[in-house]
């Protein structure tokens, strides 16, 4: 069997699931192959790809969307695809060009469709008209990847066409964050790993830790992250008068690896996020986590007073509280909290992921054709686009 990963960009967190995953599909006869459209425009083109490994091609490295046309797109996914013949494909939500064209070439070629998404329907605001031509198209993929079963209900349209829903979509590689010996949670220190940009909502963040720093001068907020909005958080920081907020910037991997190991805490204050890799990466290294109630991992990943609190993100002294609460845990309890961390995030791993995704493939497969005029003809048409603008900011 053949499978082809097929993404806009597969950049960043990407790299290392595939890599896992190539390996894993081939020891259980499966060759897997990933194919990226675009090399630039993406938050991540910074990340390079992986080219040098031989199942892995960029079509387009050095261009953006907006400088290709929509027919040049398609030729130059279809010609990979049909050069691989895969009998799988693994691909996005059909917005974007590659879930899109992935469908459209399975749809011809009558291979299966496995689409992956960590964004909850409630989270994006649609027409009725543009809803209902996306759920057209939608229903006729073979299956859905998504983080885990807390999407199941979220995705009730579905639930009667014929999808396979397969789980583990959002990990990280565990090993590499773990602790070395027992956690140590005596470093008065949160940390917080973030885009310097408006949907992360470090403003409030900043805000609240006002009222932290007054009753707890001890405590030190870390943000590592860098973006557009680093002068204007430096300023609020100084008209706050916080003394115990360090900016650090980008760090590299490594680097963020010692920065989780130093702290004792993270706080994610995001006012949305699809998923929050971060979590999974301060889970593993068993740090407890103070998480907005509108960040995804939240949901699956949180256990309120278990491993961690969550807050409304809109209400600084909710934020505030959070982390205080947190903060007045003696040593015991706040060592509970990182264990269970770790014990939640073990059902995130990528051995998780590759059994659940080769169960799943396996499903899929056996399953008959799809096909319907309507959606046939839509299918044909659409060729997606590649919407991140305005990634960085909350629609309302």
């Amino acid at each position: 069997m053949k499978v082809v990963i097929l993404g806009n960009d597969l950049k960043a967190y990407w790299k290392g699931r595939i890599g896992y995953l190539y390996a894993f599909f081939a020891a259980n006869n499966i060759e897997l192959f990933a194919i990226e459209i675009f090399g630039q425009g993406s938050p991540y083109a910074f990340d390079k790809a992986n080219e040098k490994d031989n199942y892995w091609k960029l079509i387009f490295p050095d261009r953006r969307s907006d400088q290709l046309t929509k027919k040049q797109i398609t030729k130059g996914v279809f010609h990979h695809l049909d050069k691989l013949k895969p009998d799988v494909i693994i691909s996005s939500s059909i917005v974007f060009y590659a879930g899109a064209l992935g469908l459209r070439w399975a749809k011809k070629n009558n291979k299966k469709f496995i689409m992956f998404d960590d964004m909850k329907v409630v989270q994006v605001k649609r027409n009725f008209l543009v809803q209902s031509v996306k759920n057209l198209i939608t229903s006729q993929v073979d299956g859905f990847w998504f983080p885990t079963e807390k999407y199941y209900a979220d995705y009730c349209y579905y639930h009667n066409k014929d999808i396979e829903f397969i789980y583990g979509l959002n990990c990280v590689d565990n090993q590499k964050f773990k602790t070395k010996g027992q956690k140590k949670l005596n470093h008065n220190t949160l940390i917080c790993v973030a885009r310097l940009v408006p949907v992360k909502n470090l403003e409030r963040l900043l805000m609240a830790w006002q009222l932290v720093e007054e009753k707890h001068p001890h405590y030190l907020l870390k943000i590592i992250g860098d973006g557009p909005l680093l002068d204007n958080l430096t300023t609020l920081k100084q008209s706050l008068q916080l003394k115990n907020v360090e900016f650090l910037g980008a760090v590299d991997n490594s680097a963020v690896i010692e920065h989780y190991f130093n702290a004792d805490a993270l706080v994610l204050p995001s006012l949305t996020e699809s998923w929050g890799l971060v979590v999974n990466e301060a889970m593993s290294a068993s740090l407890p986590v103070i998480l907005s109630d509108t960040v995804n991992a939240a949901e699956s990943l949180l256990e309120e007073g278990g491993n961690g609190f969550s807050f409304d993100p809109l209400d600084v002294s909710k934020i505030a509280g959070s982390i205080q609460r947190f903060v007045h845990l003696d040593e015991d309890e706040k060592a509970r909290m990182s264990d269970r961390s770790l014990q939640i995030i073990e059902e995130m791993s990528y051995k998780q992921m590759g059994d659940q995704l080769l169960d799943g493939i396996i499903k899929v497969k056996s399953k008959p054709g799809k096909s319907s005029l309507l959606s046939s003809m839509v299918i044909n048409y659409w060729a997606g686009g590649n919407n991140i603008a305005g990634w960085d900011t909350l629609k309302t």
